[in-house]
């Protein structure tokens, strides 16, 4: 494979270090395919990262692995002792970019003619610091939230009444968006500026644009400007929430075709201006009534988001990246995935993937449970299917925290008086609320009104509970498994109701749910997904629950009960 630059002889990685909310298996991923990206390459690989509990840490995967904090000071004696060419800044995630900084800053990469590979650290801090950041968006004419860097408490204030309340307060170079938050008003602003200068010198006030609709880009790009958007992703909680305490649907699904090719060449616009080598994760607010948006910030490394994404596509972003930062252009690499493109070619999906959150938070003591611009959630999960309401119902379930899908769910303490409540305030229940209120009658609009989530979302989650009523209301007619009865069946099962949901409605249990939707010849197929939409072979790892026709089916196919896969465990 040609190559225009000399391949390093030993390469640093930084890991993500000690298991954390907001930064742990997503890492864990990137790093161990970075790894083995440089070990095709013939490369040394030497890895600091103190978890033993992680897949990269593996005897024989990295030549060396070092079981120690990811700090300049440590990282320093690693270098001098192992004196590698390069080191890889990110795969590590936040942890590793800010110590890849620290040693770039004190003149320890230069003392010891280390490398850095892919992304320049010039670039990285231009995505970090956000001064920097917003000035280097208003050069190339891409929006940003109105927003002025501070050092101390007096600017804050002062930067506050100029920008007006309410406004979200952001730590530069903070995790998981540790010391954020939104302020009405200054004693709350003051009670926030303790939390973030403890994590970061520099705090960023900006306008508040809760209730905008939040999307993301993973952007790839090589040192020739070839670049290209491997995927986009929506969140189905408007902005105002961290995007990893959201549920995220990849593709996008309530953009229209103008909104998703403007974000789409904004990405572009944005990647090649910062000079960023390799993968980028970009994340936009979305005005939902017109399409005014703004740059709310860009990820210079491997993020959660970029896990789901090479995961939903399969497209290897961690492999790929680790491959660019060698000097390799996109079209000559070829995709380890499909093993028929090359990393030149953008995936096309015609299936969901859905990020839902999982929370504990019963186990961390005086922790509100009211969901913020910090994250708490401790792990995730992904659900593949055809439709919206299939990858809800899977992913719910496979949550394990006693959910049964979107319907046939105990109320969990929530009650009529405090639904409202429940719906507006963004909670780990909030999901069952929703389903509540569509049982009580409530419609799309007074939901959305509450919530600020589009009403194509609740529409879809309005499809769920009609069918959990149609059920119930035909439970006599289902048993005599006629033909109207196994289509009324189907269709459940097409939007994703297990067995055991069926039999709750139909006053049946699982096993004779089961034995009833096999005696109508309902019977599930597993394909795998297919990430060029039928434009090519493919043949990535990950299996799917088919929805539609099939020529290799018995009966009638719809997506498995527990299809769907964990992303990762961080706590």
């Amino acid at each position: 494979m040609p190559r225009q630059t000399k391949l390093p002889r030993k390469i640093l990685i930084l890991g993500s270090g000690a298991l954390k909310i907001g930064e742990a298996g997503e890492f864990d991923y990137s790093g161990s395919q970075a790894i083995k990206a440089y070990k095709e390459e013939g490369i040394e690989t030497i890895l600091v990262n103190p978890n033993i509990a992680t897949n990269q840490t593996s005897k024989g995967l990295a030549t060396e692995v070092y079981f120690l904090p990811v700090t300049p000071y440590f990282a320093e004696k690693i270098i001098a002792k192992e004196r590698p060419d390069a080191i890889a800044l990110s795969f590590g995630g936040q942890t590793a970019l800010n110590c890849g900084v620290e040693l770039f800053k004190k003149g320890i990469l230069k003392k010891y003619r280390v490398s850095v590979l892919g992304t320049p650290v010039s670039a990285i801090e231009k995505t970090e610091d956000r001064a920097l950041f917003n000035k280097e968006m208003k050069k190339i004419g891409v929006y940003v939230p109105r927003s002025i860097a501070c050092t101390s408490k007096k600017t804050a204030f002062a930067a506050a009444k100029k920008i007006g309340y309410p406004v979200i307060i952001r730590a530069a170079f903070a995790l998981g968006g540790k010391g954020s938050g939104g302020a009405w008003n200054p004693k709350e602003l003051d009670d926030l500026l303790d939390t973030a200068f403890a994590f970061s010198p520099q705090v960023l006030i900006e306008e508040n644009l809760k209730g905008w609709k939040e999307v993301e880009y993973e952007v790839v790009r090589d040192r020739h400007d070839n670049c290209v958007t491997v995927c986009n992703m929506e969140n189905v909680d408007p902005l105002g929430i961290h995007t990893g305490e959201s549920i995220v649907v990849a593709p996008s699904q309530t953009l229209n075709n103008y909104e998703y090719h403007m974000l789409r060449e904004l990405s572009i616009k944005v990647i090649r201006h910062l000079g960023i080598i390799g993968e980028c994760n970009i994340q936009y607010a979305l005005d939902p009534k017109s399409a005014d948006y703004r740059v709310i910030e860009v990820n210079a490394r491997l993020s959660r988001s970029s896990a789901l994404a090479s995961k939903a596509t399969g497209y290897p972003l961690a492999f790929v990246a680790a491959k660019l930062g060698l000097g390799y252009s996109l079209p000559e690499l070829r995709n380890a995935v499909t093993k028929t493109t090359t990393a030149c070619f953008e995936p096309a999906l015609d299936y969901l993937a859905l990020k839902i959150p999982r929370w504990d938070l019963d186990k961390f003591k005086k922790v509100s449970h009211e969901i913020t611009t910090e994250m708490k959630s401790v792990g995730e999960v992904m659900a593949l299917g055809r439709s919206f309401e299939e990858v809800l119902q899977k992913g719910l379930r496979m949550l394990q925290v006693g959910l049964q899908g979107f319907a046939s769910n105990e109320r969990l303490g929530i009650t009529t008086k405090n639904l409202a409540h429940e719906i507006a305030v963004p909670t780990p229940k909030r999901i069952i609320a929703i389903a509540e209120a569509f049982k009580k009658g409530w419609s799309t609009a007074k939901i959305s009104k509450l919530s600020g989530i589009d009403p194509w979302f609740l529409d879809k989650m309005k499809n769920i509970i009609d069918m959990e009523a149609e059920l119930k209301k035909k439970r006599k007619n289902i048993a005599r498994k006629n033909t109207a009865a196994a289509e009324i069946v189907l269709k459940a099962k097409k939007l994703g109701f297990s067995d055991k949901q069926i039999g709750i409605c139909v006053d049946k249990s699982e096993i004779e749910a089961r034995n009833l939707r096999i005696a109508m010849d309902i019977r599930p197929v597993v394909k795998q997904i297919d990430t060029l939409a039928r434009g090519g072979g493919s043949g990535p790892a990950l299996p799917a629950g088919g929805g539609d026709a099939s020529p290799y089916k018995e009966g009638h196919g719809f997506g498995l009960r527990h299809l769907c896969h964990r992303l990762v465990g961080r706590i």
